[in-house]
């Protein structure tokens, strides 16, 4: 599918504690882009201004409408919601910025940077954990912490032979942390530069690559293929001469099989969703908003988002899509952030059109 010509017009955006506003830089002209709509949306988180930042899906395999939704405020810890995004459980942490989760056999592990502490930390829970929080509201202490020495900022995670591996990049500045979880020990492997800010990032344990968006001045999308011990093996998907507007922010990954699927990115500036084969070379098949109904306001700047490709509910038959909502409204009354959850099959029937 080939992009028509863009529409140059400035972007501006202020980083602070309490608001960011964005003004287009690329307005994409295409019949590439299509709108869909939320079906819940959580409750907003509780602190005021840019706080609500990164999603994380926990599948229940044996019941998967009690599915969950992890939800960072970076300006104070971490939410739990259903799939229809009532909450269910909250705890101050900090400043928690990114989350991501893994689960192996009965174990999920659930790590984050808190930016309050400068740590990587990682909670550890069982199913029979997760599925009565609901009844116990209680979020445990951090199962393992380890004290970073760069500015973090996004985290990943992945399965890279055998093995959990947290990606953490640094903020205002080039580097990416690998810290290893083995042995109920969290250790730091390696460092390398992705040549700028970085956050969003996901792991494709599969494949074995990382996907990571470099910010601010470049505003590109690369991979790294893991399996290089120097991780040098790099390739550009896109940037914002392709069809990137502003900043590259969450990515996530859909998995259609084992080794098909989509990589799904935030492209912040122009407040889209852009669609990517999960298989080289990555050719972009398309992009979507996310637009408001009666009910619930469509979704814009969106920081942080993830993807779950299991049947949760007739609802819910190809999984869901949670976006953090940088700009929240009820109507003409401007609420604190919060997540929207979309059905994926809106997003395939989008893309299959």
């Amino acid at each position: 599918m080939q992009l028509a010509l863009h529409t140059q017009i400035k972007f501006i955006k202020f980083r602070c504690c309490c608001f960011v506003a964005v003004v287009f830089l690329y307005m994409p002209v295409s019949a590439d882009i299509y709108a869909v709509q939320a079906d819940y949306e959580t409750t907003p988180v509780v602190t005021k201004g840019d706080a609500a930042d990164d999603p994380a899906i926990w599948v229940n395999y044996a019941n998967p409408a009690k599915s969950l939704v992890f939800g960072t405020d970076k300006k104070s810890g971490i939410y739990v919601y259903s799939i229809k995004g009532k909450e269910i459980a909250y705890r101050a942490f900090g400043n928690i910025n990114n989350i991501d989760l893994r689960q192996i056999n009965d174990t999920i592990f659930l790590a984050g940077t808190n930016r309050t502490t400068q740590e990587v930390v990682v909670w550890k829970f069982s199913t029979y954990d997760l599925n009565n929080l609901s009844k116990s509201k209680q979020f445990p202490e951090p199962f393992l912490v380890a004290k970073s020495d760069i500015n973090i900022y996004g985290l990943c995670m992945g399965l890279i032979n055998d093995q959990i591996q947290i990606f953490v990049t640094e903020d205002m500045g080039p580097n990416v942390q690998i810290w290893s979880v083995s042995n109920n020990l969290l250790e730091l492997k390696t460092t390398f530069s992705n040549y700028g800010e970085s956050e969003g990032c996901v792991v494709d344990d599969y494949h074995q690559k990382l996907f990571i968006s470099e910010e601010e001045s470049a505003g590109v999308m690369r991979s790294y293929n893991l399996n290089n011990a120097n991780y040098l093996s790099e390739t550009i998907i896109d940037s914002r001469e392709g069809n990137i507007g502003g900043d590259p922010e969450g990515i996530a990954l859909y998995q259609s099989s084992d080794s098909e699927g989509y990589i799904i990115l935030s492209s912040q500036g122009d407040s889209k969703y852009n669609i990517y084969n999960r298989t080289e070379p990555h050719f972009y098949l398309g992009s979507f908003r996310i637009v408001g109904n009666n009910e619930i306001d469509g979704a814009s700047d969106t920081d942080g988002l993830e993807v779950a490709n299991f049947n949760l509910s007739k609802k819910f038959s190809s999984g869901i899509l949670v976006v953090q909502d940088g700009f929240n409204t009820d109507g003409d009354k401007v609420k604190n952030q919060n997540f929207k959850i979309v059905s994926f099959d809106k997003v395939l029937e989008g893309l299959e059109r």
